[in-house]
C-alpha cells in the first residue's frame, strides 16, 4: 500500500467527528465539497486546513475513471453543498464510482434511528447508546461490503 497519493486517489482529513474527503487531481490540487464553496478545486494545503492527510489508494483503472469524471466537474458549473444530498462523500463517490452516496451520513442516520427506537421502547439512555452503536455498526458493515466491490 502506498503512503502517498496518486492522481485519482481519495484523500481524507479529520473534520470534527467525521472525515472530510476529496479526490487528488495531481499537482497538489484536490476536488472536494464544502458548505461555504460547494464543489471546487483547492490546493492540498487548503484542503488539509492544518490537519493530517489520510489516503485511500485506488487501483489504476479506478483512478483513471475518477480523473475522467473529475475533469467533467472542472469544465461544468459546480454543485452546491447540501448535507443530505451533496456533501463531500457524495462528490467523492460520484467522481470515483459514478454514483453519489455518503456512507458516513448513512451510518449516522442508522445510529440515530436505532438510538431513538431503543430509547422509545426502553426509556433507558444506556440502551439508546447501545442502539446507536449497533446502528452505526450495521451501516459500517454495509459500507465495507460495498467498498470491496468497487475495487
Amino acid at each position: 500500500m502506498r503512503k502517498r497519493y496518486l492522481p485519482g486517489d481519495i484523500v481524507t482529513r479529520r473534520k470534527g467527528l467525521v472525515l472530510h474527503k476529496g479526490v487528488a487531481l495531481g499537482d497538489g490540487l484536490i476536488l472536494h465539497n464544502t458548505p461555504s464553496r460547494g464543489e471546487h478545486i483547492s490546493s492540498e494545503q487548503d484542503f488539509l486546513a492544518g490537519n493530517r492527510m489520510g489516503v485511500i489508494n485506488l487501483e489504476r483503472s479506478a483512478r483513471q475513471r475518477a480523473l475522467s469524471r473529475a475533469q467533467s466537474v472542472e469544465n461544468v458549473s459546480t454543485r452546491s453543498y447540501h448535507l443530505l444530498r451533496n456533501n463531500c462523500e457524495h462528490t467523492v463517490s460520484r467522481t470515483t464510482t459514478g454514483k453519489a452516496s455518503s456512507p458516513q451520513l448513512k451510518a449516522w442516520l442508522f445510529g440515530v434511528g436505532a438510538a431513538a427506537l431503543a430509547f422509545a421502547v426502553t426509556r433507558h439512555p444506556g440502551i439508546a447508546v447501545a442502539g446507536y452503536a449497533l446502528g452505526r455498526s450495521v451501516a459500517t458493515r454495509k459500507k465495507a461490503a460495498t467498498r470491496s466491490k468497487v475495487r
